[in-house]
């Protein structure tokens, strides 16, 4: 019944817009990295017409880069002026899976993608500049990073949202380059322990972020999001949790995501 209802508020809404929202592309320079990182950002039509706009950041999967959302779902530009969102889309350099890694001194995009791209779109949009009008979002790595980030990061964001995220790494030990950031799991079982969301949850309590998670019922990564889900419910932390029938690919976000931006409509604060 919730995707049905969504389903519909979206169609109508939609009906009843006419969409020209403006994409541009930027490079932000990050001083952890000492590099500039390219980002795509999307300003809705209205923005020359408003003080102030709610900020979604959306992180791209493993392989992918800053073009990535735009190029696969373009209909996210309307998105964009439905809900007067400033759309926020940073480059993850293919296999960072967003964390400042323990390994590797020049992949530090926990602090660049929470901290320094945060601060430079607050310092250079007309933004809402606190955590009550922020929030993260992403696919697959980009989906694991937007939870280890949000949890991580309470102060920033204040509603998080994950699409078929692998949110338990423990269970792919040898897959899409993940001991590059972390080491051998043989040799570093702790450290992904440590790095793993699943095992984050104990630094969230109930309220403390608006929650959603999606995951195809055929995804390779569904169980570990049960698993996530179930223990969100044991501890008690209010959340939206969505599954339906699906894969890991871009047939499935391009139905999840329109879920997602509608339910920060919700809960988002003005």
């Amino acid at each position: 019944m919730l995707k049905l209802f969504l389903a519909i508020t979206l169609f109508f809404a939609s009906m009843t817009m006419v969409f020209s929202s403006t994409t541009d592309t930027i490079n932000v320079y990050s001083t952890s990295m000492n590099k500039e990182i390219k980002t795509v950002i999307i300003l809705p039509d209205s923005y020359d017409n408003q003080q102030q706009f709610q900020v979604i950041y959306i992180l791209h999967g493993y392989g992918d880069n800053y073009s990535t959302w735009v190029k696969n779902i373009p209909h996210i530009k309307k998105q964009s002026d439905l809900y007067n969102y400033i759309i926020v889309m940073p480059d993850g350099n293919k296999n960072s899976w967003y964390w400042d890694s323990p390994v590797d001194s020049t992949s530090r995009y926990e602090t660049f993608v929470a901290k320094e791209l945060v601060q430079y779109i607050d310092n250079n949009y007309k933004t809402i500049p606190n955590r009550d009008g922020r929030a993260i979002t992403g696919n697959s790595m980009g989906g694991q990073g937007a939870l280890f980030l949000a949890f991580r990061h309470q102060d920033t964001y204040s509603t998080v949202g994950s699409l078929s995220g692998g949110v338990d790494i423990r269970n792919f030990p040898l897959s899409w380059n993940i001991s590059d950031k972390l080491g051998a799991f043989s040799k570093y079982h702790e450290r992904w322990n440590n790095y793993a969301v699943i095992n984050q949850v104990w630094r969230i309590t109930p309220k403390s972020l608006n929650i959603i998670i999606d995951c195809g019922l055929q995804d390779f990564f569904h169980n570990d999001n049960i698993k996530l889900h179930t223990l969100l419910m044991e501890r008690n932390i209010p959340h939206v949790y969505i599954e339906n029938t699906g894969q890991h690919n871009w047939d499935y976000w391009n139905n999840a995501i329109d879920y997602q931006l509608l339910f920060f409509s919700k809960v988002l604060k003005k």
